[in-house]
Parts: C-alpha cells; structure tokens; sequence
C-alpha cells in the first residue's frame, strides 16, 4: 500500500495552491500518495487547523495573507504557531516574498520552521527537493536563506541537503565524477558545488579529501 501524506497549503492565490499541487503530484516516488486540504486566508487557516480534527503531515503557509483580526490571525506566521500548538507533529515550511534579512531572521527565531523558502527561488526542481527534504524530517532553506545565513553568521556554514550529499559521498572516498552515480545532479554541478563550499570555508585549493575533513569537522555531513 502506497504511503499517504497528508498535505495542507494555505495561500491566497488559488493559481498558486493548483501549481503546488502539480508540481507535488510528479513526486518521483510512486509509493507515496497525497491528499490535499486548502486554506485562502487566516480565517480559512484558522478553520483548518483550529476547528478541523484532520490531521496533516506537511504545511505549507505563504507568510503573507488576508488577516482574521478576530483571532488576532495575522500571518502565516501565526497559522504556523497554531499548527505547533495544536498538530504538532505536521511538518511546517514557510514561503515567503520577502527576503529581507530581518524578516528571514524573524521567521527562523519565532518559527524555526522545517522548510523555509523565499519564492524568488521557488521552481520545479526547488519544489520537489524540498518537499523530499521535509518528508525525511531534514531542513529545507532555499538558496536566498541560505546565503542570508552565511553573511551573518560565519561561525557556521550552512548548505543545502545536495551539499551535504556531496560531501558524505566526498568523505566516503567517491570521486566528484562519480557522485552522480549515487545522486541525480551532473559532474559540473557537483564541481561547483564543491568548489563554492570551499569558499565558503575559506580552503579554496584545497583537496576533495581535505575538504571532507573539515566539513565533517564542522559538522556538515549528512
């Protein structure tokens, strides 16, 4: 029997909930299924989450919606606290314009949502990489977060979950030609890949092998 998951997306333009929903259904892994609940505002949200037993796995809230001042239901920020209260075992990931430090730092503060995603980034591939993150209880920031967190904090690199696929493979003694045996990227994208990692730790000209060091050092490996 196929895995069914349970998929609420809360947004307030109902093009945007169809495309999610077609990109979400050529999920490559055909064991698993997926029922969709929809939200068009706070109030809506609220209703779904709040006054509903239904139980979702993954939500996805777009940041900024129609309010429910009766609540006192503002964002998708709110509706993203309420799912903790009151379904905290559904995965949360946050989509959002916005992606001003101060607003991504906020979220990540307030939130600490499983998946973050500016919508800038958001494409089909995007899309599907995150939705596989989430479903495997890993972290999803999409590239605009995770440059914004590089900048300010460098005491800790942070990559995407392709990154540290590499740099497991790379740990293993897997020669960058051949990772794409093991993982559905090309050679050049692994080289640079790996390459930009290297700046970011400041080890530019460094060996594949050292580089796998010092990320498993910074504890960067899957």
């Amino acid at each position: 029997m196929p895995q069914n998951i349970n998929v609420l997306i809360v947004d307030d333009h109902p093009f945007i909930i169809q495309g999610y929903k077609n990109v979400i259904k050529l999920f490559p892994n055909k064991n698993i299924e997926f029922t969709f609940y929809e939200a068009i505002d706070c109030k809506s949200g609220f209703e779904a989450i709040v006054e509903s037993d239904q139980q979702y796995d993954i939500a996805f809230l777009d940041v900024s919606m129609p309010t429910y001042e009766e609540k006192g239901i503002k964002t998708g920020e709110d509706l993203a606290k309420l799912l903790q209260k009151h379904k905290p075992d559904c995965k949360i990931a946050l989509l959002t314009m916005h992606s001003e430090s101060l607003k991504v730092q906020s979220i990540i503060d307030e939130i600490d949502p499983l998946g973050l995603v500016i919508k800038n980034d958001l494409g089909f591939e995007s899309m599907i990489l995150a939705l596989d993150t989430i479903i495997k209880g890993e972290r999803y920031y999409s590239d605009s977060v995770i440059k914004y967190l590089n900048n300010q904090q460098k005491e800790k690199v942070y990559v995407d979950i392709i990154d540290k696929q590499i740099l497991h493979y790379l740990n293993k003694g897997v020669n960058y030609d051949d990772i794409p045996l093991y993982i559905t990227i090309s050679s050049s994208s692994v080289k640079t890949r790996k390459e930009n990692i290297k700046v970011l730790l400041g080890i530019s000209g460094c060996s594949d092998s050292e580089l796998a060091a010092v990320a498993k050092d910074r504890g960067m490996l899957l």
